[in-house]
Formats: structure tokens, sequence, C-alpha cells
């Protein structure tokens, strides 16, 4: 018997369902709760009423937009499991869950072109160490072989995919499977338990032959196993089971079962996979570094319900929790508990507590956030879990239809921000805009849904300004005189002044060269307020850069001079003066760094010059087998829904990040659209 598991892992598990998009993943948690008695019957996706499709945009859309937890029974034990978006665009709402997970089912599909999507979770899922077990979905309308098919899909894989089922095939059609570890078949029934079976007899030489590849690669972390395969000998069922479980544990091999989960079929299989095989919250705590004695907390989503407030469901992941208990985040702030419930989808059941492994919502937390750690122990503990959301890719500017939903309209924005911590609002000072940037066009429309549905507030969106600049390309000389006289004392300032371009990236300079008094040194601080408040449009309608002014003569008046009155001649002499130094237009030049899958990189290199980019190279992505990275610069109104192509020639997994890089002078018909964009005439 082995012994290197330890044993089956007993108490509430937590899983994450995860996979490329459309690969059916909502389809098998249906399958799962209606297998397990939590729901009535599976829906189809198609419906429109599935667990995870409980918010319009998901139904409208036809996809998982959020995470959707679904806590059930099965064979005396709880599993949660957590249905997760597999569009890149909403990629970040699987952060903070993982994390806190036990384990992660991948469900993927004999589709070549959905590798590079599945390399992005499976390396998501390296990074933070989290154990996994892979479903071939859709076996019954695969053309390959599994085994063709795991060749097909193990270089999305760091570890080895370890085949444990290979499907039983009747003139074509696959009608079940075969367990290679239990050496035994199952024949499918459509949404009931498969039927056992002995393995067919023209199945018995493929079997054969599969199971000793699967038991090879368990001979790899098991030196008796290896010795056994040598002399040929029959190896117990209990120690194969055993090195199954101690090496998905470990995180050394990925067992693969199959099964076609709109059917329900293999789903039973999977189950009892997750239950034997999976670890328990006390090896998540230990990954995650959590203290033991104490009840520890860790959040997962914020939720804003419409009746009920906010919830955050949280991982407890040692101790007891009861409700109205206190708890302490981080920064030594409390948080009271109010509420402890149990999630189906939108559905809550109230509890009275809560204990380690059980994945909850608490009620009306109100200052704390997704991914922050919670604790028992006073002043709180170190956070168990950093959140860092990707660059965002995509961004428009937000305004209400009408003025008096301003103030609803941010606070709104507040709450779906703290629901997807991936959103980022910023006021643009230079065009008096909220922007609120994302992680693609679909990721935002939704946004913008919710605000108008959810949350009743009509919105318009439209590009972001970009931040055009103007400089100068000559200098001159000019004399600036404000003089008003209305009774009393008058207004008077008299200022010449000196204007020079400046190096690209230089800014703004000021000086002066005033001798004999001639301007009051009390008033020269003036004179430069008066040309920075014009600097803040130019003559082309954008702010001036890498210019400099020096002051070099003027008069005052002893009576009439004041402030104002050199700063109105300070701006009089800019005004004028300006117009005669050639003033051109600046665009920003952003720095882009594209990663793309390599079969796609040609594509990428061809569209780059149509958005005015200029190409600096590519290479190999480091430790990413097939994928490259491009580089290349790009004005920044080019780069606005750049994501938009770059997704629709990647099978949408491309992305970029972008920094700025320098200001770029911009003249014709381009310069003519952003000045008139601006309301200013070329």
């Amino acid at each position: 018997m082995g012994t290197r598991a330890g044993g089956r892992r007993t108490g509430p598990k937590c899983i994450a369902i995860v996979g490329p998009f459309a690969s059916g993943k909502t389809t098998l948690l249906e399958a799962i709760l209606a297998r397990t008695g939590a729901i009535p019957r599976q829906n189809p996706v198609s419906s429109g009423n599935t667990v995870s499709d409980h918010s319009p945009e998901a139904r409208a859309h036809a996809m998982s937009v959020e995470a959707t937890f679904a806590t059930t029974d099965f064979m005396g034990e709880q599993l949660t499991f957590v249905d997760c978006p597999g569009s890149i665009e909403f990629a970040f709402e699987a952060e903070p869950v993982l994390a806190a997970c036990d384990l992660a089912v991948v469900v993927a599909e004999a589709d070549e072109k959905k590798i590079p999507a599945l390399q992005l979770i499976m390396r998501k899922l390296d990074d933070l160490a989290i154990p996994r077990i892979l479903f071939l979905n859709k076996v019954d309308k695969a053309i390959a072989g599994v085994r063709e098919t795991l060749k097909m899909l193990q270089p999305a894989s760091s570890v080895p995919l370890l085949l444990r089922q290979i499907p039983v095939r009747k003139d074509g059609i696959v009608i079940g499977s075969i367990d290679l570890a239990l050496e035994r078949a199952y024949i499918y029934r459509e949404y009931a338990e498969s039927e056992v079976a002995e393995i067919p007899g023209d199945d018995k030489a493929r079997e054969l032959e599969a199971r000793f590849s699967m038991l090879e690669t368990l001979a790899d972390h098991d030196d008796h196993l290896m010795e056994q395969l040598l002399e040929e000998i029959e190896p117990p069922k209990d120690a194969i089971f055993d090195d199954l479980s101690a090496d998905l544990r470990a995180g050394a091999v990925t067992p693969v079962l199959i099964g076609t989960a709109e059917k329900g079929n293999g789903v039973l299989r999977l189950l009892k996979a997750i239950r034997h095989d999976a670890p328990d919250v006390e090896a998540t705590r230990k990954r995650l570094g959590a203290p033991d004695g104490q009840t520890v907390v860790q959040v997962m989503k914020t939720i804003h319900t419409a009746h009920g407030g906010k919830l955050s469901v949280s991982r407890v992941l040692s101790g007891q929790l009861a409700d109205a208990a206190e708890l302490f985040l981080s920064n030594g702030d409390t948080a009271k508990v109010s509420g402890i419930y149990r999630m189906l989808g939108k559905d809550q059941s109230k509890l009275t507590s809560a204990k380690a492994g059980d994945t909850v919502a608490l009620g009306k937390l109100e200052n704390v956030k997704t991914g922050q750690t919670l604790s028992s122990a006073k002043g709180g503990i170190r956070p168990l879990v950093t959140l860092e959301p990707p660059q965002p890719v995509f961004a428009f500017a937000l305004r209400p239809k009408e003025r008096k939903d301003e103030v609803k309209m941010s606070a709104a924005i507040q709450r779906l921000a703290e629901e997807d911590p991936s959103l980022s609002l910023r006021h643009n000072q230079d065009s008096a805009e909220t922007v609120l940037s994302g992680h693609g066009e679909m990721h935002l429309r939704v946004v913008r849904e919710r605000l108008e549905g959810k949350n009743q507030i009509p919105v318009e969106g439209h590009a972001p300004a970009v931040p055009y600049r103007e400089t100068i390309r000559k200098g001159t000389q000019q004399r600036g005189r404000h003089k008003k006289q209305s009774g009393g004392h008058g207004q008077f300032g008299d200022v010449v002044i000196e204007i020079k371009p400046l190096p690209r990236g230089s800014g703004f300079q000021f000086s002066d060269t005033i001798t004999g008094g001639v301007v009051p040194k009390t008033y020269i601080q003036s004179v430069e307020t008066g040309i920075r408040d014009y600097l803040k449009t130019g003559p082309l309608g954008f702010p001036v850069v890498d210019v400099a002014v020096n002051l070099s003569d003027g008069s005052y008046h002893a009576v009439d001079s004041s402030d104002m009155a050199f700063q109105m001649a300070a701006k009089l002499a800019m005004k004028e003066g300006m117009a005669a130094c050639s003033p051109v237009l600046l665009e920003p030049i952003m720095k882009v760094e594209i990663v793309t899958p390599s079969d796609a990189t040609s594509k990428i290199i061809a569209l780059i010059p149509q958005r005015r980019g200029q190409i600096l190279g590519y290479d190999a992505r480091p430790d990413w087998p097939g994928w490259d990275v491009v580089e290349a610069t790009m004005p920044q109104a080019e780069i606005g829904d750049l994501i938009i192509e770059l997704r629709s020639a990647t099978a949408g997994v491309a992305s970029y990040k972008a920094v700025f890089d320098h200001m770029a002078e911009l003249t014709g018909r381009l310069a003519d659209e952003a000045m008139n964009a601006n309301g200013k005439a070329a």
C-alpha cells in the first residue's frame, strides 16, 4: 500500500473551474450541481438560465463575466466550485479566487486554436502553485484520439499531462470511458450515472498500453513503482491511487479525465477524483503562509447586491467564524461580520457559523476589499495575497447623459471598481474627462451596461482625448503693454520678452535679464505667472511645452502698476509673440511591447505600420514556448482600439504594455483633425 499521499483529505474544499473561453466551464458547473442534487436539472448554457448566468450581462453576451460561487455536497463532503470567466478580458476575476482555492479543474477541448489561451491559464496556475486536474471536454465531438490531443495540448503545460481515462467507442462514437487506474469501463448515460462494465475485448490492448504509459509517468516520482515496472510486477491499485494523489497535490503531474459536460458524461468520475485526490485547506494555508491557531479569512470577491448590500465572498483558512465576529485587517482596522451565507450563484442561504475550509459570503464588511486578509489576531496579520492588475489596454471617457447624475455615477463606478479591482478610474485635468480603463472593449462594455442597467444611469462614452501638446520652431521678441484707465487708480504693466524654442522634453524655462529696476522685482514673479497661465492653451489650442521665455525689458507706473497688470501684459506679449514663432503640434509617441503567439507574429508586424508605428524588433518571449514579443513605437492616438485588432488576430490572447517614449511633431491632415476636434481652426 502506498503512503506518499497520506490518505484522503476530508473537509470542505474549494475548486476553481478555469479554461479558455467557450470550453464548457459553465456547462460543467451545471452538470456538477445537477449530479450532486444542488439544482433539480442541468440547464443548457443556451437557455440563459444557468447558475453562472445570473447577471443580465452574462445572459446578453452568452459568456461568464464574473466569478460565480456554488457550494454543494457530494458523498458527505462539502465542495465549493468557482466558475471563472474564460475571456482574457475578465481573467483578473480569477486572481483572488485562485489564491485561496485548493485545486483547479482546467476545462479544455481538442482545439489547437485555444492552446495559447490554455497556456496563459496554466502559467497562472504555475505562478500560484495551484494543483490541477484537466477535464478534456467535448470528447464526443473530437476527431483526434485523446492521446494525440494530449500531445497537442502538452506544450501548454509545464508538467506532464497524465491520461487517466481513455474513451470507449462504438461505430466511431464515444459511448464511455475506461479508468486506467481502476481498469474498469464506464458506459455513458445522458444526465445519469454511467453504467459500470467490463473493458471491451477490442479495447484491452489499447487500455494496457495507455495504463503502462500512466504508470511510467508516476514512476518518475516513485522509485518502488519503477522497480515493480522493471520487474514486470503488477503494482497494487491502492498504491497507484496513492501515487496519483501525491503527484497531483505536489503539482508534479496534471491528471486528465475525459467527458462531455453538456450530457453530464464523465462528471461523476471527476467528482470522485476531486474527493479522493484534491488537497485540503491545510495545504492551501501552508502554500499561502497563513498562521494557524487563529481565525484567518481570505476575501476572494466583492459583490454589491440589490437588496442585501455588500457581500465579501471569502475562504476561511483556519479557525472558526461566527456571525457578528470582529476581525482585523492587515492595517489594524476592524471589520464586524454581519451575516454568513452559503452561495449558489445569486442565491444565498444563511448560516450561523463557518469553519476552516468553508467558502462563504460575509455581510456588510464595508471597509474590506477583494484580496485582503482578515484575522482574529488584534492588529491583523500580513496580507497573504498581493493583487497586481495588468496594465489596462482599453479606455473610454465617460459622462452621464444628465448632469444631475454625476455624483450618482461616481458612486456607482466606485462600487463597480470594488467588485472588479482591475478597473481603473482617473480624472484627466487637461480634458476634464472621467476616464475608465480596463482590459478590453467587452470588459468596458459590460461596465457601461451595469451602469445603465443595474444602476439606472444613462451614460455617454467616447475615446479619451489624446494629450497633444504644442511647441515652437523659432524665436521672437515681443512687447506686451496692458494700460487701462477707468477712474481712480488705473492699470499699467509693460514687458518685453524673448521667446525661444528648447530641445524636446525640456519643458518650460523662465528667466529675466532686467537691469536698472525697469520692472521691479516684486512684479517679475507676476510676469512668470502670466506666462505660465498663457502656456496652458497656446495658439493651436493645446498646452505649450519646450519653450524658454526671458523677461528683458519693460516699464512700470508707481501708482497704476500691480501684479494683475503685469500678468495681463505678459499674456498679451505671449499671445502676440507665439503666433510669430511657427507653432507646431506635438503628439505623444508610446513604446509598445506586444506579446503574441508566434503563429500570429507576422500579422502583428503587418498591422503596426498601418497605425503609423515603427517596428523596433521582435524575439521569442523568454520561458514562453510558442510566444513572441514585438517591440515598436506608435502614436498614442493610434493605440486607443489597438487591443481589438490584436485580439482579433490572435484568437483573443494577445496583449500589450505601453509607456510614454517621446513627443513628435504632427503636421498636415492629422494635425488639422486634432485641432478641429479640440475646437480650434487650423
